[in-house]
């Protein structure tokens, strides 16, 4: 158990004295000064002060040595998103219901982006994102779109709309399947993925269109996953693709005729 460790690194990181903190959690600064030296145990209200103070669960107070942790993952658990830890464990997911009760499938689209990568945990943010439902999807499972740009993921245009089941389990991950992930610092990102969660700490981030380079993605930096299920596009078939994949072919016999004719020589 961290605690001990854990509150005298928080204190410090906050800049705060002794004093200081045991008047925040109106204690006595001699109470502080057992708890940092591992004497006594704080008792229930005080933990439950000190989660609220730090805004940090109390499962990770007492469970993970903070000291250790890089500055990446400590903005992750301070702002709300403990996601360095096992890839098991349970991801909170803010959603929104219908009258009924029944999930929404929230719209993010190319604009909303920005304001989703800081709102996608505020119940007001998403409660303003246009919704809708397919009533093929399984009810028991929670969905969202996500609009994208770009064209790193062809045969899927710029513009389409990719719908997704969220993630809970990141070791559920599987490899060569697509993911809309939700990171810290590039936005909302849609590719083909290779789970190194176990391995490397990171997903192996795919694109299809061979002209983007593959890299991989730090736990730390992963918010939300969501598995890919189908997309909408306003973008229609070219209709001379069929014509072109049939010149291609007469191109071809045309070549093989040429080569068996030389060889009958």
């Amino acid at each position: 158990m961290y605690l001990s460790t854990n509150i005298k690194f928080l204190r410090k990181r906050k800049r705060l004295t002794q004093q200081d903190l045991a008047e925040a959690l109106n204690t006595k600064r001699s109470s502080i000064n057992n708890y940092e030296s591992g004497t006594t145990i704080p008792p229930a209200n005080i933990l439950i002060s000190l989660s609220d103070l730090f805004h940090i669960s109390i499962d990770t107070l007492l469970r993970i040595n903070m000291t250790t942790l890089r500055e990446s993952q400590m903005y992750l658990i301070e702002h709300g998103t403990d996601v360095f830890v096992k890839g098991n464990e349970i991801r909170i997911l803010t959603t929104t219901v219908d009258s009924g009760n029944r999930e929404n499938i929230e719209l993010v689209s190319i604009k909303a982006k920005a304001g989703y990568t800081t709102g996608y945990f505020d119940p007001e943010y998403l409660s303003g994102l246009p919704v809708f439902n397919l009533p093929f999807l399984d009810t028991g499972k929670k969905y969202r779109t996500f609009q994208i740009s770009g064209d790193s993921m062809l045969p899927v245009q710029d513009k389409s709309w990719v719908v997704g089941e969220f993630v809970q389990d990141m070791e559920t991950i599987k490899d060569d399947h697509l993911y809309i992930v939700l990171t810290l610092n590039e936005g909302i990102v849609f590719k083909k993925v290779k789970n190194e969660l176990l391995k490397k700490g990171s997903l192996k981030m795919i694109s299809t269109n061979p002209e983007y380079v593959p890299y991989d993605l730090s736990i730390v930096e992963i918010r939300e996953v969501w598995k890919y299920v189908l997309y909408i596009t306003n973008e229609v078939p070219e209709s001379n693709d069929n014509a072109r994949i049939w010149n291609h072919l007469d191109e071809i016999k045309k070549d093989i005729g040429e080569i068996k004719g030389r060889l009958g020589r």
